[in-house]
């Protein structure tokens, strides 16, 4: 049995890899398996394509179909790789973090044309996670300073060697502690606020994919009853650090836009708009702190 798996071809084992991936009903079957099959092999995805008859070790072969195992088993293939891309950067991810997501991308977007527009220089990254925003925002501007908050120290560690292994140490800096509560409002005074919050409804969560449900962090999603629990909280707390016109941009839920503003509008926050992601859905919003100001419409784009 060892012999034959010994000169199994790299795109057969490719196809029994895809085969099981299918049975288990992976939507992306042959992508997932082309991944796991390169991340073994140390290769280019399309690789078994080019060398169809690149024979595997039966190491390569039992390493291979235990990450098939698993991931037909719904673990999250990018805890499989042990990374994902997220704004042009391989970001290191794992169980103790929510792995980024493309939709987050946007709302790192929308903080960039703010920094590139405006004299902002000093950021907090509320509920940072692996980092993803922090990490994003800093590699691409170079001037500013970023406090990378969370409160799980798991997920800290996550965010930690990210920030390592892109060279960004010096510029963000990682914080211990709940929503904003780390920071001394006598001495800190912040130009932006930047969040992707839980904002799961908590009974949503358990009709969510099990790859989500079983090894992602609960406390990364759930956003208590009507998914706006954390959001609020920021909202109230967020004026007591920020200097005058700076601005608290989060990623929110389906349907939240308005009553989300509305909460912004009432706490003193102006100029509240919110953009919407590829799928159309007003993903993201935003509002300046301006604290003698009257409360604007909200608008959406």
């Amino acid at each position: 049995m060892t012999r034959a798996v010994a000169t199994l071809p790299a795109l057969s084992l490719l196809r029994v890899g895809a085969a099981r991936l299918e049975r288990a009903g992976i939507e992306a079957a042959r992508q997932d398996a082309e991944w796991l099959l390169a991340h073994v092999l140390g290769l280019d995805r399309f690789a078994p394509y080019l060398e169809p008859e690149r024979e595997v070790s039966p190491g390569e072969a039992r390493r291979y179909r235990a990450l098939v195992a698993r991931r037909a088993g719904r673990e999250p293939l990018q805890h499989l790789l042990g990374a994902e891309d997220f704004h042009g950067l391989r970001l290191l991810v794992g169980p103790d973090a929510l792995i980024p997501r493309p939709e987050t991308e946007g709302l790192v977007e929308w903080g960039l044309e703010v920094l590139r527009e405006e004299p902002v220089r000093f950021i907090a990254d509320v509920g940072t996670g692996s980092g993803a925003i922090a990490c994003a925002l800093a590699d691409r501007l170079p001037r500013i300073q970023v406090m990378a908050i969370d409160n799980s120290l798991a997920a800290l560690r996550v965010a930690s060697g990210n920030v390592r292994r892109l060279g960004l140490s010096r510029r963000v800096t990682l914080v211990g502690g709940d929503l904003l509560a780390a920071l001394d409002p006598a001495r800190t005074r912040l130009d932006l606020v930047i969040a992707n919050l839980p904002y799961v409804p908590s009974a949503v969560i358990g009709s969510l994919a099990p790859e989500v449900v079983r090894f992602e962090p609960r406390a990364a999603l759930d956003g208590g009853s009507d998914g706006m629990a954390v959001i609020r909280r920021l909202i109230a707390t967020a004026p007591a650090l920020l200097r005058p016109r700076a601005r608290l941009m989060m990623e929110i839920g389906v349907d939240q836009a308005g009553p989300v503003a509305s909460l912004m509008a009432a706490e003193g926050f102006t100029g509240i708009e919110s953009r919407r992601d590829l799928p159309g859905v007003e993903r993201y919003i935003a509002g300046r702190w301006a604290e003698a100001s009257a409360p604007a419409r909200p608008r959406s784009c």
